[in-house]
């Protein structure tokens, strides 16, 4: 359920169901698809997070690869965190978690108009025996990061609280990366506050030693009461500090953006007071777009975890967050010099160009001569005397032929824009898509002999161009961006929600269409619409020369395996490289979609084969690409694009 989904199709239809069910509800579908055997594939190859050693952090003295987390409250009974742990999360919450169980919660409620949701019970939870039977049974993901939080029970004594956030972590320790430990209320001295995290921390120690512990200093926490614990020496032993997130109302806690302000003043706080470069913070509180993580982060925190924004900006959010990150911290390092032109990106650059250079002559051959004369050469037959036979046929063959020829000029102009923006810089999502689609490019050259028919220009053409294709390869491709990334959850960025959803569909159609099409052309050959426009019955066409079948089914074959690997290329670059500011990849859709419409259309209206059944497919096609395209043009084009390009080239 990536952003352009959620916030277009599903985003709406969950609004409409109350909060408690929606959540139930996605993340069931999203625990569904995580425990399948290819579900985390699926969830990785539509995110597509790229990790980086630059992204890397602590706590304490465990690393975690990503700096964003995931908040306990979010998803309490943990069904659906092996999928999400694959969208950009680097940890996960569990909790808070209390000595005994509190029995199911009253239902969240949201807040639209404030992008805000409301927990009436935010510490209910199963008890540290259900949680622990949680950890134990494996319904739990393994393998991620888990800061498990433990609350004390209200009105203890400091001894009695140390004593029971000891035995809880006596129980859920072995399971955790680290522990928050929850413990300090408002109705306390700082000295109080600082006997008890004292005594706290020594009763944790015995029982781990070498775990990371951190305090978790509730949002509403005074901000007096905190610098003075903070003087008082409260940290002393432990590893940093997690920022709690939540306004009391009602009984109860809001959680939403206005919870940023007050995460800012505990983090200056604690930074002021010299904690020491080692401690860790970790907010949760008010993150809901990328600019809210990175303010934080400079004000000294190193990590941020994720819940009413993750509801209301949408599944992409974490992977949007790393990526601001990330840019930050390329900015600190020095520029990488860029490949030579022959090492790898030429190489596809000179294959792109010879796909458009292959596709202008085949579009010229066919709406000439039609055939070659190696065509002619296995039929045993002029094209006068196919003419003379039936003119339809040749027309038909030359639509077939000119349709390839405008899929080849875009996959040509596609290959050669992501060489040039894509390979050149290094970027893992371009050569990604390079590859895929260029592996089923060149394995689609075996339709060709789905009926025994071997094209020898074809022969020649994939001769030439597979080394190219093998030796601009040879790149790296670890680089996930180059420019700065999209840091707000404006109109523009919601509005370009809509035009990747229709280059989406549109990548999508082609690869279904693609597969259709090589699958009629190595079996049946002609469908219904076909043999109504041609108006002769494939037998009598046998009859006339038994070659000609194969020779059209080489090239229905062939214009499927083009139109596939044309349609791998968009996909990816429509799932992965929309990216505010890349003008780039505007262009590219302009250009390279353009002569493959341009030559279905025309070819059709050329030869009379103009069918609303046939071409229907083809006007949805031209709608959602027009669509696309306008709708994101502001996103890609805009007023920022050229300062972003500028900024990027600088990087």
């Amino acid at each position: 359920m990536p952003d352009w989904s959620y916030r277009t199709l599903f985003r709406p239809l969950l609004f409409r169901m109350p909060a408690e069910r929606a959540r139930s509800l996605t993340l069931g579908v999203f625990g569904g698809l995580g425990r399948l055997p290819l579900g985390s594939f699926v969830i990785r190859t539509f995110g597509h997070m790229e990790l980086s050693p630059l992204l890397e952090s602590r706590i304490g003295d465990t690393r975690v690869e990503l700096p964003v987390g995931l908040s306990g409250e979010l998803d309490p009974r943990g069904g659906a965190h092996r999928a999400l742990a694959q969208i950009g999360f680097g940890f996960v919450e569990v909790g808070p978690v209390t000595r005994e169980g509190t029995g199911p919660p009253r239902p969240a409620e949201r807040i639209e108009g404030e992008e805000s949701l409301f927990c009436p019970d935010p510490w209910a939870n199963e008890g540290v025996e259900g949680v622990a039977g949680r950890f134990k049974s494996g319904k739990l993901a393994e393998n991620v990061p888990y800061l498990v939080r433990l609350r004390a029970g209200d009105g203890l004594s400091g001894e009695e609280a140390a004593a029971e956030v000891a035995a809880m972590a006596s129980k859920l320790g072995g399971f955790a990366a680290a522990l928050s430990v929850d413990l300090l209320d408002a109705d306390r001295t700082a000295e109080e506050a600082a006997e008890r995290l004292s005594l706290a921390i020594v009763a944790l120690r015995r029982e781990m030693e070498k775990l990371p512990i951190l305090l978790h200093v509730p949002l509403d926490y005074p901000a007096g009461k905190l610098e003075a614990l903070l003087e008082a020496g409260g940290l002393d032993g432990w590893e940093g500090v997690v920022v709690g997130e939540g306004r009391r109302k009602g009984g109860g806690l809001l959680f939403g953006p206005e919870d940023k302000e007050a995460s800012l003043e505990k983090v200056r706080l604690i930074r002021s007071a010299e904690i020491g470069e080692r401690r860790t913070i970790v907010v949760k509180g008010g993150i809901h777009e990328p600019q809210d993580a990175l303010d934080v982060m400079r004000e000294g925190a190193d990590l941020v975890m994720l819940h009413a924004g993750l509801v209301y900006s949408g599944p992409g959010l974490p992977k949007r967050i790393n990526e601001a990150v990330l840019y930050e911290r390329m900015k600190e390092l020095p520029p990488e010099p860029a490949p030579s032109f022959w090492s790898s990106w030429g190489w596809m650059c000179g294959l792109g160009a010879g796909m458009i250079a292959g596709g202008l002559i085949a579009w010229l051959i066919a709406v000439s001569s039609v055939l070659l004369p190696y065509d002619e050469q296995f039929l045993g037959l002029k094209r006068e005397a196919i003419a003379a036979f039936h003119p339809h046929l040749l027309h038909f063959m030359s639509h077939d032929r000119i349709t390839l020829a405008g899929t080849m000029i875009s996959i040509g102009i596609l290959y050669f824009m992501l060489a040039k923006h894509g390979l050149r810089h290094e970027l893992h999502w371009a050569k990604t898509a390079l590859l895929t689609s260029g592996l089923f490019g060149f394995a689609s050259f075996f339709f060709y002999l789905g009926y025994g028919y071997f094209d020898p220009l074809h022969g020649a053409a994939a001769a030439i161009l597979l080394p190219m294709f093998v030796l601009a390869m040879r790149g790296r491709g670890h680089r996930a961006l180059i420019r700065p990334p999209n840091l707000r959850n404006g109109r523009v960025w919601q509005r370009a929600q809509w035009g990747q959803l229709m280059f989406v569909a549109l990548g999508s159609a082609f690869a279904v269409g693609g597969a259709v099409i090589s699958l009629v052309g190595v079996t049946d050959v002609f469908v219904k619409e076909d043999l109504r426009y041609l108006g002769i019955a494939p037998e009598a066409i046998e009859r006339f020369n038994e070659r000609l079948i194969p020779l059209i089914a080489h090239d229905r074959a062939g214009f499927g395996g083009a139109l596939f690997c044309d349609a791998i290329a968009l996909l990816a670059t429509s799932l992965w490289g929309i990216r505010e500011g890349e003008r780039w990849i505007w262009k590219m859709f302009l250009f390279g979609g353009t002569p493959g419409f341009v030559a279905a259309l025309s070819v059709h209206g050329a030869i009379g084969y103009t069918s609303f059944a046939h071409l229907l497919p083809a006007y949805f096609a031209l709608a959602l690409y027009v669509a696309g395209l306008i709708l994101l043009y502001p996103y890609l084009m805009g007023r920022e694009a050229a300062v972003r390009e500028t900024a990027g080239q600088a990087l």
